[in-house]
């Protein structure tokens, strides 16, 4: 084993080597070596190097300095005292160098993600998250693991949060993935097509989607090219979407050779971030705490060169452990030359106190910096905690190479460090202190100016819109007005805006609009674009004020259908149909709008009118709205146009009709990025509607790849709507294990109230089956508050689940009254409570409710007239079959559930069967009776095998 009281020279060695990009071959040549010595240095297997040895190796690898000294004591097996400061180095991979020291007491830590990084480099997946206070070194661990990387032959990408970009979605990941820095990579090139508005940019698209879409994408295509890590730090400033995006990935990390590592502190309690350590696949958890007191004796050792006395330690032990309050602090007493090494190789406290805080230490290291490098550090922290070069010569307004002496005084001083193809700060912290030392009102001019320097130069509208927003106070604060070049750039960027960043755009466009005049040029511009994205982020009742007002002076024909249609839509989503229509209408009637408009407000419209219960005339209308968007080539409306006759077919009862269409429409979708989230619906209700056809194989495959879309690209509703989709299907056919893990897939709060009941339902129904009660009544009572929510709408298994605790407490009366419950508050939907006839049927025989088994049996040969679909043929023939006592109907009905797939109602079907066949002919009742054993066995149901074995004694 190394001798731990020295730097590890072996770890030192090979993270300079690979920042040199040079292999141990190449080393060794540059250095007069043999390949031999530099592998052995590395491996440990040599310890320490000679003197010679050393300054060969220091002088190929270009080392000078201070950090040539360091290399050359760490090769001896020396610690050698730090002055000011040794420069810090970075890649744009994986980041900086730690100091000499940093990483003393986490050598478990490194050991398992070299662990991991070994894995993933053989092809096996995996993440990870970093917990801990600030400055504990989450970030300094993980930067001298990804050391290591190139030797595993892994690619390393690193991105971090900022409290300044948590508005903008998924900032963190287009950094950390390099997106702008690679144009001539075709998918990075999409993507910052994407981010300019230069495709799709469309006011019915979701860019954030589109763009999600194609960052899951470039991942797998990266991790094709090589293993891969991609490591996001600062989770905890990361905007939502960046969160739920690696939420995804961890849960893909098993099919690709990617090891996602995530870093944040365990406050702000985000319900995001606790959702993400909830549902994040299989990450493993690192937690990282203070040093112990033997490691915080190693640090401050390698930090001062020599065996620290008593006083030093109890300074120390200030620090709480924290290895950046240990390093800021005896930074600073190096900076007073407050520490000596006596003869006799021990470390003393000389003169001076030291900094009584880790923010005192900071301020101490910023002391010692020149007045120009302190403006342009401040200057910097405008831009957040990393920043490009140029944005900060555009903000000082100077070119880049004025910059360069300051610049490199902030990297020797330890403020500053190599970042990407930029620069950031050493530590956030740092950044929060300079930040923090300016006035407010100083703080929120500067931001004004340099948004517009930023907006001149034509900078990113993301980077423009992070310093107006702190410019302007943030949401809460008083508002002031903009001045005219704000409103000016907000014209040219609204629509960019509010598909990229939508609740950004929400707080500009509210200044915006409250700043200008009605009359003004571009102030109705402001108003429709303010009160579409009012309605995108379900502010439906102020976006229907916004559009309202705006429509007593807008003239000009697209914004009219614009306000048009963003009132048809809240009043849609607020029930008032007829209102939203009469919008449409007008809109409609407006003279001059463009081919375009006129197919999207069809669309609108034949949505409409299939809420209002209109199918025929919803049909009609969507016919008509596909004609002129194809005429037109408006993919969007396309879509959705057919999106709508798949809707009207299925509820027409032509569900077989439905499925071209559904080709037809993903077909569409299939071409454009911005429709990702309809072809993920499309998707779900294609394979909903094969699965009432009983196609359950395509059913399942379909559900199958819509899921693996959702985990990759969809929102949290398409995603669960997914499970919930493949779990009624699992259900149906019997897999029951595998219907139990989708239904579980995701927590219930974060699921819409009609899928979780569906789900809880599904999950007490099998419960009750398996004869595990008090879990069935627990996933009961949970969907109760839920079914509440939805009012009189039918979910099937929680229906059922409701009826079988009444027949489990022995109450079958009540578990009929439960059934009918259903059928009561829906008597006309037929379809709908379909799945509920069977047992209604044969529990209303069982307690001598004939009439309404009759009743209900004609509702079951109403549902299957003329229909072809098996089940329904079989739901006839059974509940006949058990109003009748015809056992030969019984077994029919059984054989057509069998072609249906439906196992569970097979060997319901074949249990009346036998209990019919009866005492007469006990053998053939027993042969029947075996058939339906032999399924509900394969089920695992074990109430049911229990009960039909009772039978037989």
């Amino acid at each position: 084993m190394p001798d731990q009281s020295a730097p590890h020279f072996g770890g030192l060695l090979r993270q300079l080597r690979t920042q040199a990009q040079l292999t141990q071959q190449e080393l060794a040549r540059a250095a007069s070596l043999s390949t031999r010595t530099v592998s052995d240095l590395e491996r440990g297997i040599n310890r320490t190097a000679r003197l010679a040895t050393a300054e060969l190796l220091a002088e190929a690898l270009d080392l000078a300095g201070q950090e040539r000294v360091l290399f050359v004591a760490a090769a001896r097996g020396q610690r050698a005292p730090i002055s000011a400061e040794t420069p810090a180095r970075r890649t744009g991979m994986t980041g900086s160098v730690p100091p000499a020291g940093a990483l003393i007491g986490r050598d478990a830590e490194l050991a398992t993600l070299a662990g991991l990084m070994a894995e993933v480099a053989a092809g096996q997946g995996n993440s990870v998250l970093i917990e801990g206070e600030p400055g504990i070194g989450k970030s300094a661990l993980v930067r001298a693991a990804l050391a290591q990387a190139a030797d595993f032959g892994c690619a390393a990408f690193w991105g971090a949060g900022d409290e300044l970009g948590q508005a903008l979605p998924l900032l963190p990941l287009l950094e950390g993935l390099r997106v702008r820095e690679q144009p001539t990579d075709p998918r990075r090139d999409m993507i910052v097509r994407l981010l300019r508005g230069e495709v799709g940019a469309d006011r019915g698209g979701d860019v954030s989607a589109a763009l999600a879409e194609q960052l899951l994408t470039l991942v797998a295509e990266q991790c094709a090219v090589a293993p891969t890590i991609l490591v996001i730090d600062d989770l905890q400033w990361a905007d939502q979407a960046s969160v739920t995006l690696w939420g995804r990935l961890a849960r893909s990390v098993r099919q690709m050779p990617l090891l996602l590592i995530g870093a944040m502190r365990p406050v702000p309690q985000r319900e995001d971030l606790l959702s993400l350590r909830r549902t994040a696949g299989d990450a493993l958890a690192l937690r990282l705490t203070g040093l112990d007191e033997a490691a915080v004796t190693e640090l401050v050792a390698s930090l001062v060169g020599a065996e620290p006395d008593e006083k030093l330690l109890r300074l120390a032990d200030g620090a709480a452990g924290n290895p950046l309050y240990v390093i800021e602090l005896f930074g600073a007493l190096a900076r007073s030359s407050s520490v000596t090494v006596t003869t006799v190789g021990g470390a003393v406290l000389v003169r001076g106190s030291a900094p009584g805080s880790l923010a005192a230490a900071i301020a101490d290291r910023l002391g010692f910096v020149s007045a120009p490098a302190r403006e342009a550090l401040r200057a910097a922290a405008l831009l957040g905690v990393d920043f490009a070069v140029p944005d900060l010569a555009v903000v000082l307004g100077r070119c880049v190479a004025d910059l360069v002496p300051a610049v490199d005084e902030a990297c020797a001083a330890g403020v500053l460090t190599e970042s990407g193809a930029g620069l950031g700060f050493r530590h956030p912290l740092i950044r929060a202190a300079l930040y923090e030392e300016m006035p407010v009102a100083v703080r929120a001019a500067w931001h004004r100016d340099a948004a517009r320097a930023l907006a001149e130069a034509d900078a990113p509208a993301d980077r423009v819109a992070r310093q107006l927003l702190q410019a302007l106070g943030g949401p809460g604060s008083t508002p002031e007005p903009m001045d005219e070049w704000m409103l000016g750039w907000l014209v040219r960027a609204a629509d960019l805006l509010i598909a990229r960043a939508p609740q950004v755009a929400v707080e500009l466009l509210r200044r915006a609009v409250a700043s200008s005049v009605a009359g003004w040029a571009h102030h109705d511009f402001l108003a429709a674009r303010l009160a579409d994205v009012l309605y995108r982020v379900s502010e439906a009742v102020e976006a229907e004020q916004v559009a309202n007002r705006a429509l007593t002076h807008a003239v000009e024909p697209d914004l009219l259908v614009d306000l048009h249609w963003t009132l048809a839509q809240c009043r849609m989503r607020a029930g008032r149909f007829a209102e939203s229509l009469a919008a449409l209408d007008q809109a409609l009637a407006s003279p001059g709008i463009s081919a375009g408009h006129r197919a999207r407000l069809l669309v609108l419209a034949a949505r409409t009118q299939c809420n209002l219960g209109k199918p025929e005339m919803a049909g009609r209308v969507a016919t008509t709205a596909l004609d002129v968007a194809a005429a037109a080539g408006d993919t969007w409306a396309m879509g959705w146009a057919l999106h709508v006759l798949t809707i009207v077919t299925a509820v027409q009862g032509r569900m077989t009709d439905a499925l071209p269409l559904f080709e037809r429409a993903l077909a569409v979708t299939e071409a454009d990025v911005m429709l990702t989230d309809l072809r993920l619906l499309l998707q779900i209700n294609k394979a909903v509607t094969l699965g009432n056809l009983d196609r359950y194989a395509q059913a399942i495959s379909t559900a199958r790849e819509a899921l693996h879309l959702a985990d990759q690209v969809g929102t949290i509703v398409r995603r669960v709507q997914a499970h919930t989709s493949l779990g009624e299907l699992l259900f149906d056919t019997g897999q029951w294990d595998e219907a139990m893990a989708e239904v579980g897939a995701l927590h219930a709060e974060v699921k819409a109230p009609m899928e979780a009941c569906l789900d809880l339902g599904i999950a007490a129904v099998i419960c009750f089956h398996r004869g595990e009660t008090a879990a069935a009544r627990r996933n009961l009572a949970a969907a109760v508050p839920r079914a509440e929510r939805i009012g009189t709408q039918v979910i099937g298994p929680f229906i059922v689940a409701r009826s079988l605790d009444r027949e489990h407490a022995g109450a079958p009366g009540e578990a009929l009254a439960e059934l009918l419950a259903g059928f009561a508050e829906n008597a006309e939907e037929l379809a709908e409570t379909e799945d509920l006839l069977p047992d209604a049927v044969r529990l209303a025989a069982g307690t001598g409710e004939i009439a309404t088994a009759l009743a209900l049996a004609a509702r079951a040969d109403a549902v299957a007239a003329g229909s072809k679909i098996p089940h329904r043929q079989a739901n006839a023939m059974y509940c006949r079959g058990v109003v009748e006592r015809d056992t030969a109907l019984l077994l029919t009905a059984a054989d057509r559930y069998d072609d249906a797939r439906r196992p569970l109602l097979s060997a319901k079907a074949l249990e009346a069967a036998a209990d019919l066949i009866g005492v007469g002919n006990r053998g053939g009742a027993r042969a029947v009776k075996g058939r339906a054993l032999k399924i509900y066995t394969s089920l695992r149901a074990t109430t049911d095998v229990v009960r039909l074995q009772a039978g037989d004694l």
